[in-house]
C-alpha cells in the first residue's frame, strides 16, 4: 500500500459543531465532509483550536509542503501540531494535502453517545490481547473469546462474562468454570467506561492532539 493509500485510511476525530467528540472516521470520509462543505478541519496549537474551511486547509498543506518539500509526514507548522503527532500526507497531481487529524460539523449538535459496545475487537482492546488465564500476550489469530460462565451453564455475553482467551487456554479449560478447571481469572473482566480501542489510539504519540476534546470519565466515542 503506498503513502497516500494509507493516508487515506488514517483515522480523524469528528467533534459536533459544540466542540463534543462524536465519532471517528477515515480520511476519506473526512475529506468528503470538507469538500460539500459540512465540516471544518481543526488545528491544534498549545490549547487553541482554529477551524479551516477546505480551500483554507489546502492552502496552509501547500504553504508547508513549499518551505519543507520533502515533508511527507511532518507538522504543518512550527506553531502547530509537534513532530511527535505528525499529519499524514496525500499526494495529488497538484498538490499535497495534509490530513486534518480532528474534524468539526459545522450542521451537527447532536450528543455523543455513552455507550461501548459489546464486541470481539473492544474486548481484546479491553484486556489489551492477553489470555485472561495465562497472562500471556498473543497476535489476535491466536486469541479467542471464553464464556467464564459457560453457556451450557447458563452464561451469556456480557462484559463481565467475556474475557480474551488463547487458543490453548480455551481449550483446557473447556466448558467449565474457572473454579472447575482450577484456572483464576488474571484480572476481574468489567465493561470499560470509554471505548478501550480509543484509549489505546491516544496512548501513541499520532494522536497526541486528539486529548483536548476527549473526557475519559465521561464521553466515549464509536469506531466507525
Amino acid at each position: 500500500m503506498d503513502a497516500t493509500a494509507t493516508a487515506l485510511n488514517a483515522h480523524v476525530l469528528v467533534l459536533n459543531k459544540m466542540w463534543m467528540a462524536v465519532r471517528v472516521v477515515d480520511a476519506r470520509r473526512a475529506f468528503a465532509l470538507l469538500l460539500k462543505g459540512l465540516a471544518e478541519a481543526i488545528r491544534v496549537d498549545d490549547g487553541s483550536y482554529t477551524g479551516y474551511d477546505f480551500a483554507d486547509w489546502t492552502d496552509l498543506s501547500q504553504a508547508h509542503h513549499r518551505l519543507f518539500p520533502d515533508a511527507t509526514d511532518g507538522p504543518i507548522s512550527a506553531g502547530g501540531d509537534t513532530a511527535a503527532d505528525p499529519y499524514e500526507w496525500v499526494r495529488t497531481v497538484r498538490m499535497h494535502l495534509a490530513v486534518p487529524k480532528v474534524i468539526r460539523l459545522l450542521g451537527y449538535d447532536k450528543l455523543p453517545r455513552n455507550d461501548v459496545k459489546l464486541n470481539r475487537r473492544n474486548i481484546f482492546a479491553r484486556d489489551h490481547n492477553r489470555c485472561q488465564y495465562c497472562d500471556g500476550r498473543f497476535p489476535v489469530s491466536e486469541l479467542s473469546l471464553d464464556h467464564v460462565i459457560p453457556r451450557s451453564q447458563g452464561g451469556g455475553a456480557s462484559w463481565q462474562n467475556l474475557v480474551c482467551c488463547c487458543v490453548t487456554c480455551n481449550t483446557k479449560k473447556g466448558g467449565r468454570t474457572p473454579r472447575q478447571a482450577h484456572m483464576p481469572l488474571i484480572r476481574k473482566p468489567v465493561k470499560p467506561k470509554t471505548n478501550p480501542v480509543l484509549s489505546i489510539r491516544i496512548g501513541s504519540g499520532k494522536y497526541q492532539s486528539w486529548k483536548a476534546f476527549l473526557d475519559n470519565a465521561y464521553w466515549s466515542v464509536e469506531l466507525k
